[in-house]
């Protein structure tokens, strides 16, 4: 049976389950506001500043094999926006609900017969409560990874930056560049050159001219 490593209740993120008991259906409400940890959010991409706060709603319930926990989680969360890269930060709310087993727990509240070589794999994803503790921080991490979103954006509208000169489009929302197709470039390119042919031919026709008007003088 797996347990969690042995907790420290001076650790804002680990609750004292001792007043709630183990009667079932009994309930707690608790309220507390605690520093953000580090990592909290997807890496790279957007998260909660480690140290900043966080607000917890938490409803504790005792049921026959644990505690179900139910709560909201409120943070504010910085980052980069995907399409002009500019800093942003965004209000998230994460909700999320979790069974934390006693130990000593049987399957009395299971609602299904475990298969042979079954509790091993589900023991590795059950949380426990130790000493009457247990740890709230694998979940706040889950619940607020999964609140926020993958590709943020300053705002739905985001125009992003110009292809050609990285350039604000926000803050020029008339910015552009004149375009030329390349196609169209080719055809000019071959015009050009006849162009100059022909010039070159027209010059050479004036002065054969001249030479000739030259001959006849003499």
């Amino acid at each position: 049976m797996a347990s969690n490593a042995r907790l420290d209740h001076r650790n804002p993120l680990v609750f004292d389950t001792h007043e709630l008991g183990r009667r079932p259906g009994a309930l707690q409400r608790l309220n507390r506001t605690i520093d953000a940890p580090r990592d909290l959010g997807i890496q790279g991409v957007i998260g909660v500043p480690e140290g900043a706060p966080v607000e917890l709603e938490l409803r504790l319930e005792s049921v026959m094999e644990g505690v179900l926990v139910t709560g909201t989680a409120r943070a504010q969360a910085e980052g980069e926006c995907v399409r002009c890269l500019e800093p942003l930060q965004l209000d998230v709310e994460a909700d999320f609900q979790e069974m934390f087993s006693y130990p000593d727990a049987d399957d009395r509240g299971r609602t299904h017969h475990a298969e042979p070589g079954d509790d091993a794999e589900d023991d590795e994803d059950r949380l426990f409560i130790e000493d009457g503790l247990f740890d709230l921080e694998p979940v706040l991490r889950d619940a607020v990874v999964l609140a926020l979103p993958m590709q943020p954006v300053c705002q739905e509208d985001c125009p992003g930056l110009c292809a050609e000169c990285g350039a604000r489009l926000a803050d020029d929302p008339d910015h552009h560049h004149d375009a030329v197709d390349i196609r169209w470039a080719a055809l000019q390119g071959l015009a050009d050159t006849e162009t100059d042919g022909e010039k070159d031919e027209m010059s050479g026709d004036a002065t054969r001219s001249a030479r000739v008007d030259e001959k006849q003088e003499k």
